[in-house]
């Protein structure tokens, strides 16, 4: 009895302990929850603003880094706030337009190496994390972020997002029963309530019915067949005759 306790416990620490190591795994996504305001799209430099309206910025980090830890948040702070994933930088911004809404920043790890000033991030983030993402930079930028645009500029433009933007964004997925429906330029199926038909290709045709008799029509050569439309029923065999006859043995003398 106690080797059996011993071991449910053993696979509950060790289910504990994947649990945690995928929630610190990836980053959350910004897109199922606020809507796409700007984009500044050059190659893998990215950088995606989104609106939590009504919203403070340690309201919005503390609800991103309950979904997926950071490996790194800034203190918290009611203007600015930077949470950092592996390849993905989240910098949150009071707006200064609409100081009730938070500005979420999703900027890639080459658009922070390529636009960011370091010394502007060292005031938020550790100086190994600084360190570790521009050590290899030759000449970086003086951008502070999106509420900043106008004055430290990024390379490229930010801009309205357009449909082809908006389908490259993860979609929102809910919970929900339905059907799929797989398109085909060279097969058409049509079904209704007990009837139909099917088309496959050159050379082999035929239909369908919701009844339960019918009769096929075979070739004299047994080359080929063809079929009225509905199912084929057998016709039954007739068993083979049989006589009676009487007749004696006899041993040899």
């Amino acid at each position: 009895m106690n080797n059996r306790v011993t071991t449910i416990l053993k696979w509950l620490l060790v289910c504990s302990l994947m649990v945690s190591l995928l929630s610190a795994c990836g980053a959350p996504s910004v897109s199922e929850q606020y809507p796409l305001e700007s984009v500044n799209n050059d190659g893998s430099q990215t950088s995606y603003v989104y609106r939590a309206a009504g919203e403070t910025v340690p309201e919005v980090a503390a609800k991103l880094a309950d979904q997926r830890r950071p490996q790194q948040m800034s203190p918290e702070n009611n203007e600015r706030m930077f949470l950092v994933y592996d390849d993905l930088w989240y910098h949150l911004q009071q707006d200064s337009g609409n100081p009730e809404d938070t500005l979420i920043e999703v900027d890639s790890r080459e658009y922070v190496q390529r636009n960011y000033d370091p010394s502007f991030l060292e005031g938020y983030l550790t100086a190994a994390l600084i360190g570790s993402l521009f050590d290899t930079i030759g000449s970086y930028g003086d951008y502070k972020g999106y509420n900043q645009r106008d004055v430290y500029k990024p390379r490229g433009s930010y801009h309205p997002p357009s449909a082809s933007e908006k389908k490259s964004i993860p979609p929102i997925t809910v919970d929900g029963k339905g059907s799929i429906t797989k398109r085909s330029s060279k097969t058409d199926v049509s079904k209704s309530s007990g009837s139909g038909w099917f088309s496959k290709g050159s050379g082999s045709s035929g239909s369908y019915s919701g009844g339960s008799s019918g009769k096929i029509t075979r070739s004299k050569d047994g080359a080929g067949s063809t079929s009225s439309g509905s199912w084929y029923t057998p016709r039954k065999s007739k068993a083979p005759k049989t006589s009676k006859s009487f007749g004696k043995i006899r041993r040899r003398k």
